[in-house]
């Protein structure tokens, strides 16, 4: 019975678990939320308990009323405020105001107090204070000077890591420095023209510092790499067509030019034939990519004298010579302005300069007009703030925002022998002078404050890049080069030799020109003669005048040279050397006398008569005669 029951128990749990379970979800959620909200009410009454009671109950239960807060809070999981760990030692936890059971949290005491009289360092006072005045970080305390040239340095530009400088004025020429490259020398590694007559108006780097836009006087725009190879230069437009739109660039002189912050291929340029053109790097310049023609309020043609992109890319602004900014929405067609003020300068000047702020709100522009004016995107009617008196002689005159967006910065021009050039630091909220640095008895024209170098490069009039560091508030920069001590200069032989030139010689008379001087000093160190080759050590007795290791003195050599020299032909008689072979030849004939044997005459000749002795005594003359 046992059995048969243990069984039948088994069949009916079998049987319950092959039937599909069912789950009431409504009831699961709603059991969750009561739990929830059950457990956060227990949270928040421990929390105020432990926070009105901290005062008043013993450390013990303190401690008790902590650990029970952390425990429903990490069960919850929703308090950040919970203290982890044993309680802080007295003296470093936080300081209670006196009279009342509220902490302040604002006044930490950590470790023990400080003896009376003495105060606490806090490095963010400082920190703060000189957030508060923004002329503590202009960087003046030391400078170098690059020497470009004689006449006006126009163009300058620092690539975005801020390694490398380039200048370009108005010599045609443009000039690269490299900062971790240069000594003390400061000299730069690179030369170039970029387009020979024209002078260089501006130069920017991309946004990634591979290329560099040029604009010169040209009406073709180039760009070119970081070591001043051409990448691209822009086609040159019809003369002959009237619509600007129809042809593919510029024909007249350009004035200005800047990449796209946002699109790295992109670039802006504008010129004297009243347009202003955007123009992609991948189509090699073939043709522009859109074009804008700025229009005075009659609608005629009117010149755009500088352009700059807002930091977002969205804006393209214009300044044109009838005194009108105009900008247009780079996300829409380039048909109509987007914002436009027709007054905004004197009409008939040349603006040099248009820069938007950091945060892209504020435009500057530097007027021709001797004005400085700050304008508000987002209300383009009226300026906000302007101010007058600044002299500017220059089309390319500069202005700029500091890297912490507090300053506004131009530069001043003057007249030889009037007085210095100076720049000058305005509020950008109210444009007050609040300082100013005298540069040079020449015009300021250029300015750059770089923002990761915090280092600040100024171009006069006179052809010098005047560089403003300051060890404790710049990075890298100049502050690379001027440690390094002056390279000694190789010194290199020069050749002057007279070269005959022969056009239609011959290839074997002809006499090439040499390339240069390390080849012709391989080439004469391969000659012995020229290039005193030390003679060998002889093996020999010695030739040519020279002695062996043995004939040290004149006698010993001529002793040896007679001891080994064999006769010649002109010491040896040629009977005698025949003769001596006679005796040989007789007694073993080989070739002639065999071949003669039988046909051999008998020799007929006088016999000696050996009976008269007395012959040899008589004279000569008695002698018979044989004919």
């Amino acid at each position: 019975m046992e059995g048969g029951s243990g069984g039948d128990a088994g069949t009916v749990e079998d049987k319950a678990q092959k039937k599909a379970r069912s789950f009431d979800f409504m009831a699961m959620f709603e059991q969750a939320r009561q739990t929830a909200i059950e457990r956060t009410k227990d949270n928040t009454a421990a929390s105020h308990d432990e926070v009105e009671g901290q005062a008043e109950i013993p450390k013990q239960t303190s401690t008790k009323v902590t650990f029970n807060a952390k425990k429903t809070s990490a069960a919850s999981d929703e308090s950040s405020d919970d203290e982890i760990g044993p309680p802080l030692p007295k003296g470093f936890g936080n300081k209670q105001a006196k009279g009342s059971g509220k902490e302040d949290d604002s006044d930490d005491d950590i470790g023990p107090p400080l003896p009376p009289g003495m105060k606490s360092y806090d490095s963010e006072d400082d920190s703060e204070e000189e957030e508060e005045n923004p002329v503590r970080k202009i960087p003046t305390s030391h400078e170098i000077q690059l020497d470009h040239g004689t006449k006006t340095l126009s163009a300058l530009a620092l690539d975005p890591s801020g390694a490398r400088l380039v200048t370009g004025g108005y010599d045609y020429d443009v000039k690269f420095w490299d900062f971790a490259g240069m000594d003390s020398s400061l000299q730069s590694f690179r030369n170039i023209r970029p387009c020979e007559g024209y002078p260089v108006k501006q130069l920017q780097y991309s946004a990634t510092g591979e290329n560099i836009l040029v604009v010169t006087g040209n009406s073709q725009a180039k760009v070119i790499d970081r070591d001043g190879f051409v990448v691209l230069e822009c086609v040159r437009g019809d003369v002959y067509l009237v619509d600007m739109a129809k042809t593919k660039g510029h024909i007249a002189t350009l004035n200005s030019g800047c990449w796209n912050p946002k699109i790295r291929e992109e670039f802006l340029t504008c010129s004297n034939d009243g347009s202003v053109r955007l123009w992609d790097v991948n189509s090699q310049g073939r043709n522009h990519k859109n074009i804008m023609k700025p229009r005075t309020q009659q609608g005629r043609k009117v010149i755009p004298t500088a352009c700059a992109y807002s930091p977002d890319g969205r804006y393209v602004a214009a300044a044109c010579q009838d005194g009108s900014i105009q900008l247009w929405d780079h996300n829409k067609m380039f048909v109509n302005v987007a914002l436009m003020n027709r007054t905004a300068h004197m009409n008939g000047s040349d603006t040099s300069c248009l820069c938007f702020s950091y945060d892209g709100k504020t435009l500057a522009s530097r007027g021709g007009d001797d004005t400085l004016k700050t304008w508000d995107i987002r209300n383009f009617k009226t300026p906000l703030k302007s101010l007058d008196g600044l002299t500017n002689f220059f089309p390319v005159t500069d202005c700029l925002f500091s890297p912490d967006d507090r300053l506004l910065v131009t530069g001043l021009s003057v007249k030889k022998g009037e007085g210095k050039g100076k720049l000058l630091f305005f509020d950008r909220e109210s444009l007050e002078k609040v300082s100013e640095m005298e540069i040079s008895d020449t015009s300021v024209v250029r300015c750059l404050w770089h923002p990761k170098l915090n280092q600040m490069v100024v171009g006069c009039g006179d052809g010098q890049a005047r560089l403003f560091y300051d060890p404790e508030k710049s990075n890298r920069g100049a502050m690379l080069c001027v440690v390094k001590k002056q390279r000694k200069s190789k010194q290199v032989e020069i050749m002057a030799s007279q070269q005959i030139i022969t056009p239609y010689a011959l290839p074997m008379f002809r006499q090439g020109r040499p390339t240069s001087t390390r080849k012709i000093e391989e080439r004469l160190r391969k000659d012995p003669g020229k290039s005193k080759k030390p003679e060998l050590p002889m093996d020999g007795p010695g030739e040519g005048g020279r002695l062996g290791a043995k004939g040290a003195t004149l006698s010993q050599y001529i002793v040896q040279q007679l001891v080994v020299k064999k006769p010649t032909l002109a010491d040896v008689d040629p009977r005698a050397a025949i003769l001596r072979h006679a005796q040989d030849a007789k007694e073993h004939p080989y070739w002639i006398d065999p071949a003669y044997k039988k046909t051999q005459p008998e020799t007929i000749f006088q016999k000696e008569d050996t009976s008269k002795d007395d012959d040899d005594d008589e004279p000569e003359w008695k002698k018979t005669k044989l004919r």
